[in-house]
This record gives structure tokens, C-alpha cells and sequence, in this order.
């Protein structure tokens, strides 16, 4: 039986673009009774009832029906996202400089850049592709090997960075290499196809990301891992819902994609997947009262999951010197009296005594009251629905790196936390 570090960085290997940590977490569903509902059908819930749904390919939410009316027992739910920072490849990606053949891309998200530089890269989302019907279909893509790689420029024609920083321009610095004029005969294109198996001309568009290739690991203390901002927080969540057990409230999950770069978009938080997804239950299962859903958000909580910032030991005077999350020391309640998370005294205190709950103990983060700070889901699902909501998150270093680092041992309390939340 693996431990929770090593079955972490499983999942995170599975997932090396949104679309494949959705289709890792659709697995995990399966297996533990889950089925799929689409879309376009017409939904029949009955309590106890286990579902997921997929929006978009990298946006997925999965339920299970509560034992109670859910405009009396409301819903349980958990928040978190499937995109992490990264480098987007282009429409047209083929560019050739100087007897070099690179792979055009542009930054997604707020990448630290220099982090991916001489690394052993790939690239992997979904392609879509023309089929027999002259319909696209998605197929999931992970090109095999390292083919890519961002190479820094030698001291040698560069002395002036010891005294003057790196300064990185993403059109002329970041694109990386793939082969020589000599060594690659085809485009990107030719190699999607072939890794699917169709001809190149059915090839119709990507969603492609660059992802590190080294696997992740842990030596049973650290998670070293690219993307734990946010697929621990998704992992955790997949984990809590499989081991909850059936309530009166409806319990669910939503994993957003889009969220490194605003969530605006159809499957992103700023969009209507959520509060569509809501009514939509309560609709299958209610009684068709014009107020249900109002009822029912009132009731309800949902606790938006993403990565927090640890204490960094050669940056201490980077965090408040009240609020200082430490490795080891519980999930971290996010707090910004400007909104930029959802937390407030109400919904913090509903995740903290579920931490009671749980036997978990728990700390706080706050910016430095002269620094900003970033965001979440939170306030945008706040916002859009008016249900009550906490931003939480397990302590993190390197955030937005090609590779992060975690503590093994915060895995489990976030599970156990999130856990009793859904089964409060």
C-alpha cells in the first residue's frame, strides 16, 4: 500500500496538463462508484446517488446526492483548480531560428520562468482531431521523452546577470528548443498525429502546456513535485469524498480550470458550471419550489482549496511575523480584509471546528499589510452564488515554479479536514 506522499505524486504524474487531471480524477471517481452524467441529458438523482460531469475537458465536478431535501440539508462543497502555471503552445507553434527548430508558446498564468529553464520539458493536453463523422474529437496527448528544452544563455556572454539579475523576455528568451533543422523532419503537427495514430491534416487545433518531465518524489518528509499548486488540493478533495459518508446535505466537488489566469471562461469560476450544477440537483431531486435555491445556499458552505505560503526561511521578512505558516502545522485559513479571499469570521469558523472535528490543528495567513497577495476561487464563487465560503489551503514553497515543495505530512490533515466538512 502506497503512502499518502507517494500516492500524491502519482497523481500528479497522471495529470501533466488540466485535461489529464481530469480524466485522473474521473478514474479515481470510477473506481471508488462513481458514473458519469452528461450535460445535454436530463437529470434523475436519487439520494445516495454518486455522479461526476466534465465541462470543457478540464473542468470537472462530481456529487453525491445527499439523503435529505437539498433546500433544507444544503450542499457541502469543495473548490479547487486544475491548472497550474505553465507555457501555452500557439496556433501555429513550428518557428525556425538560425538552424533551430522551437516550439512557439506564450506564458500562462504567473509563471516563475526562470525555473523552467534547462529542463527536461514536454508537452501534453488534448488535440482535437477531425473524425469520421467530420466532427472533432479530443484526444489526450503527452509527447513521449523530453523533446523540448529553454536554454539559459552561459555566464560567458552574460556577466552583467551576477550584478544585474535575470531579466527574461518571453518572446525572445523563453521559447524552447526542439531539434536542429537536421534533426526534427517533421512539425508539431506530424507529431501529434502520429501519436494518436491519424494523419497529420486531421489534426484541427491543441490545448497543449509544457510540463517537466522529471517524476515527482518524496523521501517520506518533502513532496517535490511540479504542479502542487493546486493538484494537492484536488488530490485531498478526490480523497475526502471517497472516504466520506452519505449525509443529509448533498456533498460535492468543482475543479475549475482557468484559474491561473482569471477564470473567465464557460468551465472557469467566473462562469455559470457551479451555480448551473446547483440548480440543476436541486431540480432532479427538489420539489420544484421557485425558492429551493435560495433555501439551499443559505444552508450550504463550501470551502475553495488551493496551496498557501509557507514560511520560506531565506525570505522570513517576506511574511507578516504574526502569520507565518509553518510545515507541519495544519491547513492554513487564508484571510485579506480586501477580499482577496473569502474567509471571514463565519466561514473560518466553520472550518475551524471542523479541524476540531478531525483532530487536525490549523493556522492562519495573512499578507504583509504593505504587500498584495493573490487570489483564489473563492471570492469569485462568493460572489456569483452568495454561499458562504473559506479559503484554505496546505503550507507551500516555490509556488508557481516548474517544481514546488510540500511537507508529506500535511497531506493527510488536509483529507481529514475536508472530510469532515463534507460529512458536517
Amino acid at each position: 500500500m502506497s503512502s499518502p506522499g507517494q500516492d500524491l505524486c502519482a497523481f500528479v504524474d497522471a495529470s501533466p496538463s488540466p485535461y489529464h487531471a481530469v480524466a485522473e480524477v474521473a478514474g479515481r471517481l470510477q473506481l471508488a462508484g462513481f458514473t458519469e452524467l452528461d450535460e445535454r441529458d436530463l437529470w434523475k438523482l436519487a439520494p445516495g446517488d454518486q455522479r461526476y460531469v466534465i465541462r470543457g475537458g478540464g473542468t470537472i465536478a462530481a456529487l453525491r446526492a445527499g439523503q435529505g431535501d437539498p433546500a433544507l440539508s444544503g450542499f457541502r462543497v469543495i473548490g479547487a483548480h486544475t491548472d497550474s502555471p505553465a507555457f501555452a503552445v500557439r496556433p501555429r507553434p513550428d518557428v525556425r531560428r538560425y538552424g533551430y527548430r522551437l516550439v512557439g508558446v506564450e506564458p500562462y498564468g504567473g509563471v516563475l520562468s526562470h525555473t523552467w529553464m534547462d529542463r527536461d520539458l514536454t508537452l501534453a493536453g488534448r488535440v482535437a482531431v477531425r473524425g469520421s463523422d467530420e466532427t472533432p474529437h479530443s484526444h489526450l496527448v503527452c509527447l513521449p521523452g523530453a523533446p523540448l528544452r529553454i536554454p539559459s544563455l552561459a555566464i560567458h556572454l552574460n556577466r552583467e546577470v551576477r550584478d544585474q539579475g535575470l531579466k527574461l523576455n518571453p518572446a525572445q528568451h523563453l521559447v524552447p528548443v526542439w531539434a536542429t533543422d537536421h534533426g526534427a523532419e517533421r512539425g508539431l503537427a506530424e507529431a501529434l498525429a502520429a501519436q494518436i495514430g491519424v494523419e497529420p491534416d486531421a489534426v484541427l487545433g491543441h490545448d497543449l502546456v509544457t510540463a517537466d518531465t522529471q517524476p515527482s518524489r518524496t523521501d517520506g518528509e518533502w513532496v517535490l513535485a511540479p504542479r502542487l499548486d493546486n493538484l494537492a488540493s484536488c488530490h485531498a478533495a478526490v480523497e475526502a469524498l471517497t472516504r466520506a459518508g452519505r449525509t443529509d446535505a448533498t456533498q460535492m466537488l468543482v475543479f475549475n480550470h482557468h484559474e491561473e489566469v482569471g477564470s473567465g471562461s464557460a468551465a472557469g469560476a467566473r462562469g455559470p458550471f457551479l451555480e448551473e450544477l446547483l440548480h440543476r440537483v436541486l431540480a432532479a431531486m427538489g420539489d420544484g419550489d421557485p425558492q429551493s435555491a435560495a433555501r439551499a445556499i443559505a444552508g450550504s458552505w463550501l470551502v475553495s482549496a488551493d496551496m498557501a505560503h509557507a514560511l520560506h526561511p531565506n525570505y522570513a521578512d517576506r511574511h507578516d511575523p504574526d502569520h507565518q505558516p509553518r510545515f507541519g502545522g495544519g491547513p492554513v485559513l487564508k484571510v485579506n480584509a480586501n477580499q482577496a479571499y473569502a474567509t471571514d469570521a463565519s466561514s473560518g469558523g466553520w472550518f475551524a471546528a471542523r479541524c476540531v472535528d478531525a483532530a487536525v490543528p490549523w493556522q492562519h495567513f495573512v499578507s504583509r499589510a504593505d504587500l498584495g497577495c493573490g487570489s483564489t476561487i473563492g471570492p469569485l464563487t462568493a460572489t456569483r452564488l452568495g454561499i458562504a465560503t473559506v479559503d484554505v489551503g496546505n503550507p507551500l514553497l516555490s509556488m508557481h515554479s516548474c517544481r514546488e515543495q510540500a511537507a508529506a505530512a500535511d497531506i493527510t490533515p488536509m483529507i481529514k479536514a475536508l472530510q469532515a466538512h463534507l460529512s458536517a
